[in-house]
């Protein structure tokens, strides 16, 4: 199963550029939660930049890997304190996170608001998750899809754990990076020779007919369903 090789991944031509790294900056710069325009205004507008060059897909790609590392090392080290404290070894899998948030029991934390790096989950990441999708093709010519689609599973694994265990509220920013995550995952494999096995949490998540209620993001009221399963039973298994 090859996906399931997390971390940087190789790329086939060369290590990351200055150019990419500059995109990296730049939209980590000049978007954020501290600034004008909603979530999805801003997703929006970082997408352009990330598009219609191989440099801007590659960005795009270490955007979700410089995120879902960062994700990681959080939990795996509230994980370790956790651990320290009650005597039980938690085990952290990157390829499926749900045993883990139902071991734990409330008491990890979900911080991907806090995450060090500035990458905010609705904004560049959601931003990020577009780019890859639109440009899977292009992406799969450049570089190792492989740990790129393990970045967008778990990306999504950690979203829905979220909304699951850690009671953070489901709000259409939410639901929109969910969306998007699911779309470049089903546009990765198609893209990809070879269609890599579904790794165990979204197949829990397809096996299940749960619709969440969508809230918006400025009001206590519900504007939408959302159904995690159906939608990846829907794009993946077709």
């Amino acid at each position: 199963m090859r996906w399931f090789r997390f971390g940087s991944g190789k790329q086939k031509a060369s290590a990351e550029t200055a150019r990419q790294r500059e995109l990296v900056d730049d939209v980590r710069a000049r978007f954020g939660p501290h600034l004008p325009g909603s979530f999805q205004q801003q997703a929006s507008a970082v997408v352009p930049v990330l598009t219609g060059a191989d440099d801007g897909v590659l960005a795009a790609a270490a955007i979700l890997r410089e995120f879902a590392d960062a994700a990681h090392a959080d939990v795996w080290a509230q994980a370790g304190e956790l651990s320290r404290r009650t005597g039980y070894a938690f085990t952290v899998d990157r390829a499926n996170y749900r045993p883990l948030w139902r071991d734990a029991e409330g008491d990890l934390r979900w911080r991907l608001f806090e995450l060090p790096g500035g990458l905010h989950p609705y904004i560049q990441v959601s931003a990020a998750a577009e780019a890859v999708g639109g440009q899977a093709k292009r992406l799969v010519r450049l570089t190792d899809p492989y740990p790129v689609l393990g970045h967008v599973f778990e990306i999504v694994d950690l979203t829905i754990a979220g909304w699951e265990f850690v009671r953070v509220r489901p709000d259409t920013d939410g639901a929109d990076l969910a969306h998007r995550l699911i779309a470049a995952a089903r546009d990765l494999r198609s893209a990809m020779s070879d269609e890599p096995p579904l790794p165990q949490c979204v197949r829990e998540l397809m096996r299940r007919n749960n619709t969440v209620e969508v809230y918006d993001p400025h009001a206590p009221h519900v504007v939408a369903g959302f159904n995690p399963g159906q939608e990846m039973r829907e794009a993946l298994l077709t």
